[in-house]
């Protein structure tokens, strides 16, 4: 699930009706100024309404994106897998 402008709650409710759906995995994915919302939906999700879920992996790197300009700019990212 990639993790973009929509608000904390709206990702949480997907991750929480994905395992409630019978997935046995999840992954966020996150770029830039994003990281940080990915982080909350995981934690959010994992401790208020899914106790059973664990991190599973956590994995960083950089991603080249063209920008408007023609350019490319290096983007932080980030891939958090969540698992029962």
């Amino acid at each position: 699930m990639l993790v973009g402008k929509k608000p904390v709650m709206s990702y949480v409710l997907a991750v929480v009706t994905q395992f409630g759906a019978g997935a046995t995995e999840v992954v966020l994915k996150a770029r830039g100024r994003a990281i940080g919302k990915a982080v909350d939906i995981a934690e959010v999700a994992r401790r208020r309404f899914l106790p059973g879920v664990q991190v599973k992996n956590i994995s960083i790197g950089t991603e080249q994106v063209q920008t408007r300009e023609g350019e490319t700019s290096n983007v932080s990212s980030i891939e958090i897998t969540l698992g029962k």
